[in-house]
């Protein structure tokens, strides 16, 4: 079973809206095991409609169209594939009756086009809107690929998507193969790298689809499968990333689409019940602003330190100034004391300091993009890393917070391992 989607508006192909309504579709599809090889956006244009309608038809089982099936002049769906499949558009009651009552209640007149709102292609099931007016349809036809059009605002596909069409979709084409999709995120290791660690795996691998995608500092796998059962298919993913982990397990942070390496570690410090603060210079902030965006951290965060001057670094979190003239601010003794001092100071079981040049301009003759982080955990002796980051200043600090936060993990798995 398979379809293709067409996305209907020149505002799309403009780049004046985003296209989220074929996403949902398709993720959708992927629930009922409807495989969509090809996504389509046309203007407003009936002869191109036209055109991607019969590609679309030939190369597939069912084909979804979303927007115009408003009252407007460009909005040319139902007409386009009522003429295609020539059959004439009809009248759906009901959503006529809601159209006149909307009208009625706002005082407002209702013109000869919003009737164009209720129509639908004759031997179609009219499917409700249960957010708006105008009425989608299911046709399903003898001799060509079957018809879904859906509106175009996102509130009303969805809702009517999820009611109204996939019950359908799921009734008339029974039981599909099931497709399974996990998201498996990684930081600290760049995409060719990955790539080239897993390519006998992906060589080898047929059940199991496994996608690589470079994110903004991190790199993501997309690992697929399809089986009779979600349940089988879970299992074909299960196997294949145990493999992975093999390969780069010590770079894999966590899982899906909506995450991050801040969520994952904030998560952990409260399931862990320990709390956390932080001395930064060079990132001034930008690490305790990245850890104050997720829900839930003020249970674990009481709050840190920005110590960008040298001076601020002895007067608030007590670094010795005898540490800071002899080893510089961009140096080991200097994070380990910031990170220690600011863990005292207020009383965490955690503390991360930051240190280093930013750039563009070298900083005690160290070069732009070279970091120290330290790291005060528990009652353990702290520990620094230094890093060379390449980029502007606002990479390199994005880098060194993200760095810190790995540093962190790192320390919670092993502990948890030690645990055992």
């Amino acid at each position: 079973m398979q379809a293709e989607i067409i996305a209907v508006g020149t505002e799309i192909l403009l780049g004046q809206i985003t296209n989220t309504n074929s996403t949902y579709i398709a993720q959708g599809l992927a629930e009922l095991g409807i495989d969509s090889y090809y996504q389509t956006v046309v203007g407003d244009n009936p002869k191109r409609l036209t055109a991607a309608i019969e590609i679309a038809a030939q190369r597939n089982d069912l084909v979804i169209l979303s927007g115009g099936l408003g009252p407007t002049k460009d909005d040319l769906t139902k007409q386009t594939v009522a003429q295609y499949l020539n059959v004439s558009l009809i009248e759906e009651p009901t959503a006529m009756q809601k159209i006149t009552a909307f009208f009625d209640q706002s005082q407002q007149v209702m013109t000869a086009n919003n009737r164009l709102q209720a129509l639908y292609p004759a031997g179609a099931t009219p499917l409700v809107n249960h957010n708006g007016l105008a009425v989608g349809a299911f046709y399903q036809s003898p001799d060509s690929a079957d018809f879904l059009l859906l509106p175009g605002p996102p509130r009303e596909l969805t809702m009517m998507f999820d009611t109204e069409a996939k019950p359908k979709l799921q009734a008339v084409y029974g039981h599909q193969a099931q497709i399974y999709s996990r998201v498996l995120r990684f930081f600290g290791i760049s995409e060719s790298e990955l790539a080239t660690r897993l390519q006998p795996l992906i060589a080898t691998q047929a059940a199991v689809t496994i996608a690589p995608y470079a994110k903004a500092n991190e790199v993501t796998l997309r690992l697929s499968a399809q089986a009779d059962t979600q349940t089988a298919a879970k299992q074909l993913i299960d196997a294949t990333e145990t493999q992975i982990k093999v390969a780069a397990g010590d770079y894999l942070y966590g899982y899906g689409d909506d995450n991050s390496l801040a969520q994952v570690v904030v998560q952990r410090l409260i399931d862990c019940r320990l709390s956390i603060t932080a001395a930064e210079s060079l990132t001034a902030g930008m690490f305790q602003s990245t850890i104050g965006s997720v829900p839930g951290v003020s249970a674990i965060f009481p709050g840190g330190f920005v110590t960008y001057a040298n001076a601020v670094k002895h007067q608030l979190v007590n670094v010795p100034q005898a540490v800071i003239d002899h080893d510089g601010v961009v140096s080991e003794a200097t994070a380990k004391a910031m990170a220690s001092g600011a863990q005292r100071q207020l009383q965490t079981d955690v503390a991360l300091s930051f240190t280093g040049s930013a750039g563009p301009d070298p900083l005690e003759g160290q070069p732009a993009g070279t970091v120290w982080i330290g790291l005060a955990y528990r009652d353990k002796a702290p520990i620094a890393r230094l890093y060379h980051f390449a980029g502007d200043r606002q990479r390199i600090r994005e880098r060194s917070v993200l760095a810190g936060l790995d540093l962190l993990r790192r320390q919670l798995v092993l502990d948890k391992l030690l645990e055992k």
